[in-house]
């Protein structure tokens, strides 16, 4: 039994469930993935979120050019090309939130951060992805060109659609860290 190990994982688990517990007092809702990456894209994007959960549909865009437009908010901690979709009607665009490119390796760590955006239309992916025979449900493989083309951030790929400052400087709070940086440079931990 490895019980130095035992000791040091209880002990940052402890200060992991103190900093989820504080992240839940801001957020207001349970620290799970998925809400907290709704919460961050409706705060950065101006998004109404559903009153209750919903298959499809997470919330709507208050301002700018898609307001009152339908979206679902995802987030994965790397950008390896899949993505969960739905053939709802109801839904009409894809926000998506990656960390960093490529595949992630399955021992290692894969840091919550935010590298990319991707703003879809959901109806024109959806159309893209069949004429390319491609399935429609829980990580469907979507095309590197598909992802180039609806980038938001760090690039502007999307006609019509150009962050402002803060939002581009919010987004930047939440890029992924650089390893090799402990903790305890950051003052708030």
């Amino acid at each position: 039994m490895d019980e130095d190990g035992l000791k040091s994982v209880a002990m940052l688990l402890q200060a992991r469930n103190e900093i989820e517990a504080r992240i839940t007092d801001i957020v207001g809702r349970p620290l799970v993935h998925g809400h907290l990456s709704d919460w961050i894209g409706a705060q950065i994007f101006d998004i109404e979120l559903a009153p209750a959960a919903h298959r499809a549909v997470d919330g709507w865009f208050r301002s700018g050019p898609l307001a009152g437009r339908t979206v679902n908010i995802k987030h994965y901690t790397r950008g390896d090309g899949l993505l969960d979709l739905t053939d709802s009607d109801e839904l009409e665009y894809y926000l998506v939130m990656t960390g960093p490119r490529g595949p992630a390796h399955p021992r290692a760590h894969r840091p919550w951060g935010i590298d990319h955006v991707y703003l879809f239309d959901a109806f024109d992916l959806a159309q893209k992805l069949r004429a390319e025979m491609r399935r429609i449900g829980v990580a469907t493989s979507v095309r590197a060109e598909h992802w180039h083309a609806a980038e938001i951030h760090p690039r502007a790929a999307v006609q019509g659609f150009r962050l402002t400052a803060a939002q581009t400087a919010a987004l930047a709070g939440f890029a992924s860290l650089p390893s090799g940086i402990p903790l305890r440079a950051f003052p708030c931990l």
